[in-house]
C-alpha cells in the first residue's frame, strides 16, 4: 500500500460484522439510501446514506456536507461501535462527525476521486467494508499518478492518512455473491470522517 494507507484486514469477525449490519439497517430506517445526482445531473450508481451531525450530499449545486436530509430530518447518530473502531484505528484523531453509508449493488462503482470536502484535511478517513468483495484502486495526490488495486473483503478496515489522505481512490467493481452479510446482497462501505464546522456552515 502507499505510504499513509493502512489496511486492517479482517478487523471485524463474523459476529461484529452482523452487529454492524444491524446498525446499518437502523440507519437506513431513518435515512434510506438514495442515488444523488452529480453536478452534471447524472444519478450516481451507489446508494448513499449517512449518520452523524453531517451527511455528504450531491446535486447540481455540487458536492458538500449538509446537517440534514433533503426532507429536513437530522441524520441518525453514528453507531457507538464505529466510534470505538475509529478510536482504535486512529488514536489521537479528532472524533468523527460524519459517517457515509454507501450501498453497492449490481454494477455500482465509484470513480477515482479525492476526499477533500472536509474542513480539516489533516484528519484521517477510516473506511469499513461489509458484504461483497470490492476491487479498490488507489493512486497518488495527482489524478494521473500510477494506481494499484487490491480486493477489500467484509470486515476489512482501511485508513487513509498523512501522504495518502488526498490520494485518488475508487471502487472499480464488486464481486457479486461473495458474501451473505448484506441482506439482499451487495456491499456496504462505511466511511468515517471529520467534516468540521466549516463544512457545516458552507452547506447551510
Amino acid at each position: 500500500m502507499r505510504p499513509g494507507a493502512r489496511l486492517w484486514a479482517a478487523a471485524l469477525d463474523a459476529g461484529a460484522q452482523a452487529a454492524l449490519m444491524a446498525a446499518v439497517e437502523a440507519i437506513w430506517a431513518e435515512a434510506p439510501p438514495r442515488h444523488p445526482v452529480t453536478r452534471w445531473g447524472k444519478p450516481m450508481s451507489v446508494g448513499m446514506s449517512a449518520a452523524g451531525p453531517l451527511g455528504w450530499t450531491s446535486d447540481r449545486r455540487g458536492y458538500r456536507y449538509a446537517p440534514a436530509q433533503e426532507d429536513g430530518r437530522a441524520w441518525p447518530p453514528i453507531p457507538p461501535m464505529l466510534l470505538d473502531l475509529w478510536a482504535a484505528a486512529v488514536p489521537g484523531a479528532a472524533p468523527p462527525d460524519s459517517c457515509l453509508v454507501n450501498l453497492y449493488r449490481d454494477r455500482a462503482r465509484m470513480g477515482l476521486h479525492q476526499d477533500r470536502d472536509e474542513a480539516d484535511l489533516t484528519q484521517p478517513v477510516v473506511s469499513v467494508s461489509l458484504g461483497d468483495e470490492a476491487l479498490f484502486r488507489i493512486g497518488g495526490a495527482e489524478r494521473g499518478a500510477p494506481t494499484q488495486s487490491l480486493w477489500l473483503r467484509s470486515g476489512d478496515v482501511l485508513v487513509l492518512e498523512g501522504p495518502a489522505r488526498l490520494a485518488f481512490h475508487g471502487i472499480d467493481r464488486i464481486r457479486a455473491g461473495s458474501s451473505a452479510v448484506v441482506p439482499g446482497g451487495g456491499r456496504v462501505n462505511l466511511t468515517l470522517r471529520v467534516a468540521g464546522a466549516t463544512a457545516a456552515a458552507s452547506a447551510s
